[in-house]
């Protein structure tokens, strides 16, 4: 079966440069290799849907200028219908500049530029979006209240909702109850709730009516907690080189194995593949593997 998937979301211009180490705060150090790649969380995670066979929809923002274009023809060239992808006159696309060491670790920041114009009267113009749809998509990198009515009209849509709080920032219970899988990663999950330690977020997020809780642990994995109990589904181990696109990977093969009717824990294991692939790779969308490659790596473990 394939899945229709919605992503709200941002899409930004990645600006990387690879480094040895990540400089500490007033150096300056002497880089390698600069790249430009398409990039924002929520292009990011509809690319990855795409490649997994999902049919993706995109709902989002870019200015009037070449990054928008690039990223726009991108999105058409895998597949993704951006008839919901609007042209802001007044604001620049967003970007990212990030830095990736030789380890693959990486540090961003993003100037959001259009992606904070997408408001919610733009989700009120795209509704036949959610009427095709049989599962949201969505992050933090657009407006909270856009994120929010997002939700809600999920809901009176009868969608499944994945929500990535990333970057992240506080969040209510109104919200939460909203979501059916939370995708944070370990340090998102506290500081969504303000918790100092992982296992108070847990109780905080269960508290504020999570449903299902999907916390990535980077090469640790991915800690799941349902109805169903709590249990810990290892990670493929590869050697990273950058893991820019890694939660991004997850996020959006996760989503398509729900869409398909995957149960949560084999969502999980097709999230992890795919991310397990992307890290071997440089760059956001280009390392985002396709179903195919997905299924081989699976085949080939044990």
């Amino acid at each position: 079966m394939q899945g229709k998937l919605l992503v709200v979301g941002s899409l930004n211009m990645d600006m990387v440069v690879n480094v040895s180490r990540h400089p500490q705060i007033g150096e300056t150090i002497l880089g390698g290799k600069f790249s430009t790649f398409p990039g924002g969380k929520g292009a990011n995670q509809a690319v990855a849907a795409a490649r997994m066979g999902a049919e993706v929809t995109m709902i989002g923002c870019v200015g009037q200028d070449g990054f928008g274009e690039e990223l726009r023809a991108g999105a058409a060239n895998d597949g993704i219908d951006i008839q919901y992808v609007s042209v802001d006159e007044n604001a620049a696309t967003g970007i990212a500049l990030i830095t990736v060491d030789d380890i693959g670790q990486n540090t961003i920041v993003v100037a959001s530029g259009a992606n904070l114009a997408l408001t919610p009267d733009c989700l009120l113009t795209s509704k036949q979006a959610f009427a095709n749809a049989d599962v949201l998509v969505a992050q933090l990198e657009n407006p909270l209240k856009t994120v929010s009515e997002a939700l809600t009209l999920a809901a009176a849509n009868k969608l499944k909702v994945v929500l990535n709080p990333a970057p992240a920032q506080s969040l209510s219970a109104e919200l939460l109850s909203k979501v059916d899988y939370f995708i944070p990663n370990e340090r998102e999950a506290m500081q969504v709730v303000g918790a100092e330690t992982l296992e108070a977020a847990i109780d905080q997020l269960l508290g504020m009516g999570v449903q299902n809780l999907i916390i990535t642990l980077g090469e640790k994995g991915v800690l799941v907690i349902t109805a169903d109990g709590r249990r810990q589904i290892p990670a493929y181990p590869v050697i990273a080189i950058d893991t820019v696109a890694a939660g991004d990977a997850f996020v959006g093969a996760f989503a398509t194995g729900i869409a398909e009717g995957l149960n949560v824990d084999d969502a999980v294991k097709l999230g992890n593949a795919a991310a397990a692939i992307s890290v071997t790779r440089h760059g956001a969308q280009p390392s985002l593997p396709i179903r195919k490659e997905v299924n081989e790596f699976l085949g080939g473990q044990k």
